[in-house]
């Protein structure tokens, strides 16, 4: 799934590599929904050009997405079972886990996710919990900070299994998922925009609001799930900053003790 900004990128970038040697008839691209932004009175933001201001509805959008264009469809034809979504922004996400299919097949779980135990409570991760019975992710913007230091009956946090972001769904998952709609959250961002006089303002501040929906919302909908902790230094090297913790340098470090340690 590309944006609409970085499709054209993204698509010349395998042609120039020669798909990386897969037949590119294998490789599918679709390009992630957008919203528009409203400012803090409501109102929908224009954009440098004096259009309307849209921002990608967030990773939870890749379901809808997926039957908009086909995705679905072509995977069926191909009798794919199951599907997994991840992220760009981690080197040592494990695409291909045969353990995490078995184990979901033995549990007859429609969804499955990866979950590192959490570094400390302030740690900017979503974490696994359940909601009315349900599986579930809370967020660490919408997590209250008791909740986030409470301590389970093993002196561990009750709230520690940290949700990095590596999904797999089954098919009849992911058709179940597709036909309902997932609620959206709000982001509070800054924006470049243009003001009512035609002036581009380039804002110091989060001055927009963008509207998401997240992945993990997708859990909910499905009866049970199957949740396989692994090492952090094995699977989860984030890049969220621009430098120090969780910085391109940081994952370059961890990506290449892994390996090393592998070889």
């Amino acid at each position: 799934m590309t944006s609409r900004e970085n499709n054209a990128e993204t698509v010349n970038f395998f042609e120039k590599n020669n798909y990386f040697n897969y037949n590119k008839n294998d490789i599918k691209f679709f390009i992630q929904g957008e919203l528009p932004m409203l400012n803090g009175s409501g109102k929908i933001l224009l954009n440098e050009e004096g259009m309307i201001k849209f921002a990608a509805d967030g990773h939870g959008g890749v379901f809808e997405s997926m039957f908009k264009n086909g995705i679905v469809n072509d995977m069926k034809k191909r009798n794919i079972e199951w599907i997994f979504i991840g992220p760009v922004d981690n080197p040592l996400a494990q695409m291909v886990d045969e353990i995490l299919i078995g184990l979901s097949k033995e549990q007859n779980s429609m969804s499955a996710g990866k979950s590192v135990v959490k570094a400390n409570p302030s740690e900017k991760v979503g974490v696994f919990c359940l909601k009315n019975g349900k599986p579930s992710v809370v967020e660490y913007t919408e997590i209250s900070e008791e909740m986030a230091n409470r301590i389970d009956n093993n002196g561990e946090l009750a709230f520690g299994e940290s949700h990095i972001n590596c999904n797999m769904f089954n098919i009849n998952g992911i058709e179940k998922i597709g036909a309902e709609k997932l609620p959206y959250h709000v982001a509070h961002k800054k924006a470049t925009y243009m003001d009512e006089d035609g002036k581009i303002i380039i804002p110091k501040e989060p001055n927009a609001y963008k509207f998401e929906s997240f992945i993990f919302d997708a859990f909910e909908k499905l009866d049970n799930m199957t949740i396989l902790r692994v090492k952090r230094e094995e699977e989860f090297a984030p890049v969220k900053n621009k430098e120090g913790t969780d910085s391109p340098e940081t994952a370059i470090k961890l990506y290449n003790n892994y390996y090393r340690n592998n070889k």
